[in-house]
This record gives C-alpha cells, structure tokens and sequence, in this order.
C-alpha cells in the first residue's frame, strides 16, 4: 500500500517555518536563473526582427561588426549603384544605402557616462527592413541638414535625448528633430545623415552597405564576384548570419554567469534542503517506526520523504518566479561586446525560462532529500520505535 498523498502536504504544514525558509533558499538560486536568462532572451530578441535573409550587409574584410568596417564612400556608391543582386524599386532605384556606425559618449540621466550608438544613415535605410521604423513624435530629419531622430529607450535614459534638444558631434549642433520606434537592436540608436554626420566628426569613411536583395541570389558567389573586382574590398553576408555573430559575445557572457550563479547558489539550496530534512528525519523516528510496523515498505518511506523534498523545491521555485514576474518587459541597458557601445532591452520571462527554473527547483529539491529520504527509509522499526 502507499502512503497518502496528503500525508507529505500535512506533514510540510506542521513545519512552516522550517519549510519556508528552505523554500526561500530555492526561490532565490530561482530568481537569479530566471532573471539573468530573462535578460539573455531579451538581449537575443533584440536582434532576431532584423535577421532577414533578403537583406544583405557589405562589410571590410575581415570585419566582426561595421564598428570595425570601414568602407571607402567611391566603393560604396559604386556597390549601390553597379551590383545586379541588390533589389531595384519600381522606378529602377538601387534599395540600398550606405551607413556609418559611430559610439557618442553621452550622460545618463541617473548620472555616468556611456557610448551611445550612432548612425548615419540615408533615405533609403527606412525603407530596407520588412518591419520598417516607426516614427512616434516629430518628423524624419532633413536629408540635408544637421538634424537627428533619437530611438525611443534612449528617451528615458539619456540626457538631450528629447525631442526638441540639441546633440553635439564635435562642435557641431545637431537638434532632435523626431522620436522613432524599432522593434530590434537598432531602436536604442540616434539615428541622422549619413554625409552630414561624417563631415561633423571627420570620419572619411562608410561602416557598411545594407541592400535589399533579389531572390535566390547566392551568397557565396557574390562574395567570388567582389574578390574579382579590384575595385570593391568587400564582404556580404544576410543580415541574419551578421547578426548571429553580433549576438554572441552578450549572450554567451549571460548564459555562463546564469550557470555559475545556478551552481553556486544551487549548491547552497542543496545544502539547506539536506539539513532542514535531516532534522525532519531525525524528529519523525516514532513515525517512521510506526509506519513500517503497520505494514508500509521502505521504498514507500523513501519515496513519501522523497516527495515532501521535491515539493519544497517546487514550493521554492514557484515563490522565485513571482519575485522575477513583476520585472518582466522593464528595460534597462548593457553593453554590446561587439560594437562597445550601450544598447537598451528589456526583460523577457518566457514560459520556456519559467519551465527550466521550476525543474530546477523540482531538481534541486529532489536532491537535496535524497540523502534524508534513504537514510529515513534504511531503519528498523525496532530501533525507529526505542528512539
């Protein structure tokens, strides 16, 4: 026969407390999982609206970001105006545009000093994504005059962000002119003319070419053709394929302090798990002499101890995801590894990360009872009952 179901619930009930503070020792190794992962998947989402395979990106050789790029302007018109993979319009115009990509140390609005994302930009590099921006308040700036568009997270955490303020390039006044909205890694950016910023900053050069490109075209032969034309030093890549690389270094980073803290912490749980059901053991040996006297196995025993561990982890995990719950969409900023410069996201609790940490959790208690549970379950009834 097997013991009650409700026989471990009543028996946690009896030790609130103890139960409690155990559970809290999950909860929290629960909380910091789910919130350093929440961070991780809010940095990842950041990228994936732009990743499209029918747009490319036309890089220096060699380069890892377009903060590293550097592309000469003849070499970019000439990649606009020449190459037969990019996408014409229904006018004939090439849909491409070259960008330049620059870090702006600005102040926070809590206080410090960050390098804010910059980039140049042109007409058409509204027009290339399949989700195109947004504008919120204001207007696009004049093509030719020093002017800028700021994204809207840096709105709330930069100063002269707003709109109507005036940024300084150098000596160069640039007023702000409108707020957009992006639904990736280019909201958190200031966005003006291309020309305009270059000659503000003395910069010779483009970062890169984004093009919209034709169906089916080859990648790979594309990059043969380029190798060929001692004209053009480039290299292409879709958009998705660049910004997989991008997303790497952050990502990573969180994911391996998620699993160092989970370690750590987890251990911890473990531990304070173990101890909390040694003394339930130790208090309960009438019980447990009791009950395998009326007739209940020792794999019965280990299993209803076994169990009561498990639900305190569960107890546990689900305490720590109601800690996490309240930040979830709340935006904050780090810094991208790849283009050293302060980007904003959000965290995003996904049923996936909430799935993990209550396995955990589920896990954690399960392991720290283990020991307990076989330890409750290797005792005689005769010496169960003299204790």
């Amino acid at each position: 026969m097997a013991l009650p179901t409700g026989y471990t619930t009543r028996n946690l009930l009896r030790r609130r407390a103890q139960v409690a503070f155990t559970a809290l020792g999950i909860a929290l190794t629960t909380a910091v999982l789910c919130g350093v992962l929440s961070l991780r998947n809010g940095f990842e989402q950041l990228f994936q609206p732009l990743g499209a395979d029918e747009v490319a990106v036309y890089l220096r050789p060699g380069s890892t970001s377009e903060g590293q790029s550097g592309i000469p302007r003849e070499a970019a018109r000439i990649i606009i105006k020449e190459r037969p993979e990019i996408l014409r319009d229904s006018e004939g115009r090439p849909m491409a545009a070259a960008e330049c990509f620059l870090a702006l140390y600005m102040e926070k609005l809590e206080g410090g000093l960050v390098n804010a994302p910059l980039r140049g930009i042109e007409p058409a590099s509204l027009t290339l994504h399949p989700d195109p921006p947004r504008l919120l308040e204001g207007r696009w700036p004049n093509w030719e005059t020093d002017e800028v568009v700021v994204g809207r997270p840096l709105v709330n955490r930069m100063k002269d962000c707003a709109l109507g303020d005036t940024l300084k390039l150098n000596t160069t006044p640039f007023k702000v002119v409108g707020i957009y909205e992006f639904d990736n890694a280019q909201g958190s950016e200031i966005w003006g003319p291309v020309d305009r910023m270059l000659e503000a900053l003395d910069r010779p050069a483009y970062s890169r070419v984004i093009a919209r490109m034709n169906d089916g075209v080859d990648y790979s032969v594309i990059n043969e053709e380029l190798e060929e034309d001692p004209r053009l030093s480039f290299e292409i890549s879709s958009q998705s394929e660049y910004l997989a690389k991008q997303t790497t270094g952050l990502s990573g980073a969180l994911l391996g302090l998620s699993v160092f803290l989970t370690l750590i912490m987890g251990s911890a749980a473990v531990i304070g798990t173990m101890n909390t059901m040694l003394a339930t053991v130790s208090a309960r040996n009438h019980e447990i002499g009791i009950l395998l006297a009326i007739g209940y196995s020792r794999a019965e025993i280990f299993l209803s101890f076994l169990l009561e561990s498990a639900q305190v982890g569960l107890i546990g995990g689900l305490l720590g995801l109601c800690l996490v719950a309240p930040f979830h969409g709340i935006e904050t900023g780090a810094a991208n590894f790849n283009t050293f410069t302060d980007i904003s996201f959000s965290f995003q609790l996904s049923p996936t990360i909430a799935v993990t940490a209550l396995a955990l959790s589920f896990g954690l208690g399960l392991i720290g009872g283990a020991i307990p549970a076989w330890i409750a379950s290797s005792r005689s009834a005769v010496d169960a009952l003299r204790r």
